[in-house]
């Protein structure tokens, strides 16, 4: 599974892409904006994004909906990421095309194949 971690915090981005990593994921890069993510996804074709809601002047919900809309050839399944409760997002969650929501505290490779499982059905 090629994953790309975007969030505009560097230190998150390492810390994730260690654990993902150990636990057997490739994680082909890290983007700090919205832009940088786009670039990436067209660059380095990651099957999956792991995209944080709040990217700084950026909207994770906004990225979602371009990487899955406006990326040339095969986009990756997108899953956001906060820190954030997942109650407090709720409508713009199922309102996205994100097959999913995964708090920061609880990543992990397994349940990544979780939320993708359960988006493919």
């Amino acid at each position: 599974m090629r994953c790309l971690i975007v969030d505009d915090q560097p230190s998150f981005c390492e810390a994730a892409r260690e654990l993902l990593e150990g636990q057997g994921l490739t994680v082909v890069g890290c983007a700090n904006s919205a832009s940088e993510a786009v670039r990436s996804v067209r660059e380095l074709r990651p099957e999956v994004a792991l995209v944080d809601i709040d990217l700084g002047s950026d909207s994770g919900f906004d990225l979602a909906r371009r990487l899955v809309e406006d990326v040339d050839g095969d986009a990756p399944r997108v899953i956001l990421i906060s820190t954030h409760d997942e109650r407090e997002f709720v409508k713009l969650i199922e309102s996205s095309p994100a097959v999913g929501f995964l708090a920061k505290t609880e990543l992990s490779d397994e349940r990544i194949y979780q939320l993708l499982d359960r988006g493919a059905g």
